[in-house]
């Protein structure tokens, strides 16, 4: 599925979907489903709630049938192998739906613009709500060769989050097993998946917080777990703790050995969220 993206640049306050009909010559009922397909962005960040409040200057990004290009989705790096980019909050990493918005259908669509038999592989994840870098694959055998051996070639995975309260400790080390529920919440358990996450304090900030998390387990949510453990939910996290806007956790920092050019890689963005 191709899409075709158009862009704009809020020029009053109002509501999105008041917007929207007022910019597109749509129905309401289509343009409510272009948002709950996730196929709305505004700065960056996709937006399914039809009374979002816009500013003036908001840049609007509608995915009418959507192409992957740098406008939408950053590209950080890449080579004839590896693409990274820098995902969104809001926009999950795959989905077994293929009507819903993914990172995996955008680079997969940028990839075929160059050639049709290109085909794109997910090497990990990242939940739907974290941002950050995210890395793919152009063939499958290197998919493999990462995955088998991820802890080998992923050198350094490094979030930045912004807390809650403030952290009376410069640095720690949180260790626990994590389990998950029928209703996919996951909790630090006596038995479990090992998951070890590192943190380092780089300021406070009023009743705030801002930290550098290295994880040395790729666990689902471990990072949003082991900071509610410690009382320090991430701001904005809506499972783990009281967040109502978005999740201020970027997976900011990726060092990586790559298998083929035989040299390390090391990327890194900058802050996403307003601290």
């Amino acid at each position: 599925m191709k899409y075709e993206l158009k862009s704009l640049t809020v020029d009053e306050k109002c509501e999105l979907l008041e917007y929207l009909l007022k910019k597109y010559n749509l129905s309401k009922k289509l343009l409510k489903n272009f948002l709950s397909s996730k196929r709305v962005l505004v700065n960056g960040h996709v937006q399914t709630k039809f009374d979002y409040k816009l500013n003036i200057g908001d840049e609007l990004v509608v995915l009418e049938r959507v192409i992957m290009c740098k406008k939408i989705i950053p590209i950080i790096y890449e080579d004839d192998y590896l693409i990274v980019i820098n995902k969104p909050s809001g926009l999950l990493s795959i989905s077994n739906n293929s009507s819903e918005l993914n990172a995996y259908n955008l680079v997969s669509n940028y990839v075929k613009t160059k050639n049709k038999r290109n085909k794109i592989f997910v090497i990990h994840r990242l939940d739907k709500e974290t941002s950050g870098l995210l890395m793919f694959s152009k063939n499958q055998d290197l998919k493999n060769t990462f995955q088998n051996n991820w802890n080998k070639y992923a050198l350094k995975r490094g979030y930045i989050a912004l807390l809650e309260g403030n952290l009376s400790k410069k640095s720690g080390t949180i260790k626990s097993y994590l389990k998950e529920t029928k209703t996919h919440y996951v909790y630090s358990s006596s038995s479990g998946k090992e998951a070890i996450t590192n943190y380092s304090l780089i300021k406070n900030i009023g009743d705030k917080c801002l930290v550098q998390i290295f994880i040395d387990t790729g666990r689902k949510n471990q990072i949003r777990v082991h900071m509610k453990d410690i009382n320090h939910p991430i701001v904005g996290d809506k499972k783990y703790g009281n967040g109502k806007n978005e999740l201020c956790l970027c997976a900011n920092i990726l060092e990586f050995y790559h298998p083929i050019k035989k040299e390390i890689i090391k990327l890194t963005i900058s802050i996403p969220f307003k601290i």
